[in-house]
């Protein structure tokens, strides 16, 4: 593999994140903002734990699909971008099997999580691990009791619509949707790790 993944996030990380007069940061082709952490754990964990039973799956199959949605648009971005062009686009040979683990060498460099891929089927299923991602820390009292890394596993699986779902369409109408991902273990449950596992839908 040519992606040095290390130096993507060398290179990335030292992007300064400066927002405009909104707030809002332009980076990556995307628009961004810089709230901690902790606002969005909380908002999900008080979302997913004050519905009833019947109704906690749908709840968190709607922050997932929110982070699906971001990811992929947000993604496309990324992969885009003049930032990508210039420190990425060089080491890539093998597409699109090189982007995605720009991708997530990205993703790292952001600090959303240090997330690699450990399996990969092209074109068909994609195992993703990672370490130190923001939503392990999911509650001010310590571990969950559940899953919880909703963005995690959004974005794993629009990273793989980008990759394997046809060409971007920013309606979101074809490509989009064409995977979905699994949380299987969780740095937040008391795993070692996170693992996401990402299918055809």
């Amino acid at each position: 593999m040519a992606i040095d993944r290390k130096r993507i996030i060398d290179e990335l990380s030292k992007i300064e994140p400066i927002g405009d007069e909104t707030g809002l940061i332009h980076a990556y082709g995307v628009f961004l903002q810089q709230l901690p952490a902790m606002i969005w754990n909380l908002f999900s964990e008080r979302l997913t734990t004050s519905v009833p039973d019947d109704l906690k799956e749908a709840a968190e199959w709607l922050l997932i699909d929110a982070a699906h949605e971001c990811g992929y648009h947000t993604g496309y971005g990324i992969i885009t971008s003049e930032e990508w062009m210039a420190v990425v686009a060089p080491m890539i040979e093998n597409v699109p099997e090189d982007i995605l683990h720009g991708a997530f060498a990205v993703f790292s460099a952001w600090g959303w999580g240090k997330a690699i891929i450990d399996e990969l089927v092209p074109g068909e299923s994609m195992v993703v691990r990672a370490y130190d991602y923001y939503e392990s820390d999911v509650t001010e009292y310590g571990k969950s009791d559940k899953l919880s890394a909703y963005t995690l596993a959004g974005v794993s699986a629009a990273f793989m619509d980008l990759a394997y779902g046809g060409d971007y369409d920013p309606t979101g109408a074809t490509g989009f949707g064409t995977f979905t991902c699994r949380q299987t273990m969780g740095i937040e449950r008391g795993d070692d790790y996170g693992e996401f596992v990402v299918t055809r839908s």
